[in-house]
């Protein structure tokens, strides 16, 4: 999540008006889920990979590696949806008989769990641009701009803070642990891991407290004044989101209807 943080801090599509890419991002995503379709999803990665990469200068290796994350855990959920039971065997790609009954992967499973995993990494890869390219500060200010509820945003600040704090005091304590041999066999790693388990949510809760302690002293009434860089906006910032989002639907819509007439 530093990395992150830090990517989106140097990022070439900093200085670029948050409210622009926020649109781009949510039209896409919207768009992405709503068509439906493996190749609109692999556009849609694709035109998200190449925006991060080549645009925001995020390396490729680091792009993949995040996209990683969400792919293990979708693999895992679409198996479930391919995988099927029924008595009928003619409709299954790959099928083994248990008790009278059989068990595999039909061909309308595989298709509905395809369509899912590509819409769910293009939907993520969306989610991706956002936050690799858009430091926090900003996005803020996009939920203040859009009126969104001032104690909704004030929580999102104070949770998003205390996340580095609650890291910050891991590190610390495995820190120290390592220092001290904790990790040195196996039996001594898990005896370190459950100690560190065990107090870390109270220290970083203490610690955290001190912080809102802190705060309070320096004035602090339940408004989180940063300073925001003024960035260039322009309706035509808008054009190339509404564009592009554009010919993804009418290319949607194109194949379904050419899909429709083979049919």
């Amino acid at each position: 999540m530093i990395n992150i943080d830090n990517y989106a801090y140097a990022s070439k599509l900093k200085r670029k008006n948050p409210m622009e890419k926020v649109a781009f991002a949510l039209l896409t995503l919207g768009v992405c889920l709503w068509g439906n379709s493996i190749l609109l999803s692999l556009v849609v990665l694709l035109i998200m990979t190449w925006l991060s990469v080549r645009k925001g200068g995020i390396p490729l290796r680091f792009f993949l590696k995040l996209m990683l994350l969400p792919m293990s855990f979708l693999i895992l959920g679409v198996l479930m949806i391919a995988f099927q039971i029924s008595n009928d065997p003619q409709q299954f790609v790959m099928s083994v008989p248990v008790f009278g009954t059989f068990l595999g992967f039909s061909k309308i499973g595989i298709e509905t769990a395809a369509q899912l995993f590509f819409r769910a990494l293009g939907a993520v890869s969306c989610l991706y641009y956002l936050s690799l390219n858009t430091p926090m500060v900003d996005l803020l200010s996009v939920l203040r701009k859009l009126k969104c509820p001032k104690i909704l945003v004030e929580l999102m600040s104070l949770i998003y803070r205390f996340i580095f704090v609650l890291m910050e005091t891991a590190e610390t304590m495995y820190t120290a642990q390592n220092s001290r041999l904790g990790y040195s066999s196996l039996k001594a790693g898990y005896h370190s891991l459950g100690a560190l388990a065990s107090t870390l949510f109270i220290r970083a809760y203490k610690r955290s407290d001190e912080i809102y302690t802190a705060m309070e002293a320096r004035g602090y009434d339940g408004d989180i004044e940063v300073l925001e860089e003024l960035a260039p906006f322009s309706w035509q910032g808008f054009l190339p989101a509404v564009l592009i989002n554009m010919i993804l639907i009418g290319s949607v819509l194109l194949g379904r209807q050419y899909i429709g007439r083979l049919l």
